[in-house]
């Protein structure tokens, strides 16, 4: 690796001298930025600083960053510079830059904000998003009554490929995690029930647990990661892509073209998703029951069929249907208001995630209280 060399030579109290040896290109070794420093502070007790070059054998934009760095520093010091020694092409790319303005926000600011300062930015922030978010549910209503009346702009195939997409495609993961759901319930419950001699409870537990929590809980996380995902992703990348304000353009509202067909899909899917966990988490118990308690298996069915009511079968439907319109709208907000380059849509994916999860855990929670508390 070639050295670039720094020298001062033939100081005085009027003109100091910086002699440029060697290869100052990105392949070579070059001096620390505490050298250059040091070596220009030395330079200050200068009215002037200039170069020769007379020893540089080759130069590359690496140059220019370091006498960018000297004159920045020159200009801190009050130091005039002198740069007529250097070779025309870099006097030229310097003028260049120079010529260019530069943007008083292009630096990173590392000022520390004080902390009131960013908690009132931080409310700002909420304040914004929640008033975004009821301009977003009205507008969702006005297009879902246009829809009832007739006068929905939306195509039937695609709702129905939309249907498709979060109906039957996440019938695998859905059964996969119900059924593991299932059997870990069943045997916590086996667990502590054997101690009493009461393990045909375990069908009561499983049931129960189903249908009224987690079979419209456990298909909501799984719906809010791979579909509120997808939504977020699609709209995000056509916000990026120009395609939503291309609709506006031509007259046609992205909420009701893009975001009700996508809604009206999940809202009317996941209950029927919700069911199918519920079977399946209850075959997973009942698999529990048969080969470790010793259960047989018609009796471990009646013990389940008398232990569930329609009430409790309600309570979980809807639910699901609550969840469903909170994942698609967490889905389809956060993919309208996001940003326009790759990260943004990224980060409104991993946005969207987020909020739906915390948004049906919420509505979960007020749910289950409001249940308790009519004594459903």
């Amino acid at each position: 690796m070639q050295q670039a060399l720094l020298k001062l030579e033939h100081p005085s109290t009027q003109i100091c001298c910086y002699r440029l040896e060697g290869d100052w290109t990105i392949q070579s070794d070059f001096p620390k930025n505490k050298v250059i420093e040091s070596a220009l502070e030395t330079g200050t007790q200068a009215q002037t600083i200039c170069f020769n070059v007379d020893a540089l054998t080759s130069w590359d934009s690496r140059l220019l960053i370091f006498l960018q760095k000297i004159i920045e520093l020159a200009r801190d010091h009050s130091v005039e510079l002198d740069l007529d020694g250097l070779p025309s092409g870099v006097l030229d790319l310097l003028k260049i830059s120079q010529t260019v303005e530069e943007r008083f926000d292009a630096r990173r600011n590392h000022q520390h904000e004080p902390f009131l300062q960013r908690l009132g930015v931080w409310v700002l922030d909420i304040i914004a998003s929640c008033r975004q978010a009821m301009t977003f549910v009205g507008e969702f209503v006005i297009c879902l009554m246009n829809w009832l009346r007739g006068k929905s702009k939306f195509k039937a195939q695609d709702f129905f490929t939309h249907l498709h997409d979060c109906g039957p495609k996440a019938f695998g993961i859905v059964a996969l995690i119900s059924v593991l759901v299932g059997l870990i319930f069943a045997f916590v419950g086996a667990v502590q029930l054997r101690m009493f001699g009461a393990e045909i409870y375990v069908a009561n537990l499983v049931g129960l647990g189903m249908f009224r929590e987690m079979g419209a809980m456990m298909t909501a996380v799984i719906m809010s990661g791979r579909t509120g995902a997808s939504y977020a992703a699609q709209l995000g990348a056509m916000q990026a892509n120009g395609e939503i304000d291309a609709l506006q353009t031509m007259g046609i509202s992205p909420m009701d073209y893009l975001v009700l067909p996508r809604t009206l899909a999940l809202i009317l899917v996941i209950p029927l998703l919700c069911i199918y966990a519920d079977l399946l988490g209850i075959f997973g118990g009942f698999l529990v029951g048969i080969f470790m308690l010793d259960l047989m298996p018609i009796e471990y069915i009646n013990q389940t069929i008398g232990a569930l009511s329609l009430n409790h079968f309600f309570v979980g439907i809807f639910k699901a249907f609550v969840f469903g319109f909170l994942i698609a709208f967490a889905g389809c907000f956060r993919g309208l208001h996001s940003g326009t380059s790759a990260s943004a849509v990224g980060s409104a994916t991993t946005s969207a995630v987020v909020t739906a999860i915390i948004l049906v855990v919420i509505a979960d929670a007020i749910l289950t209280v409001i249940y308790n508390a009519l004594e459903i």
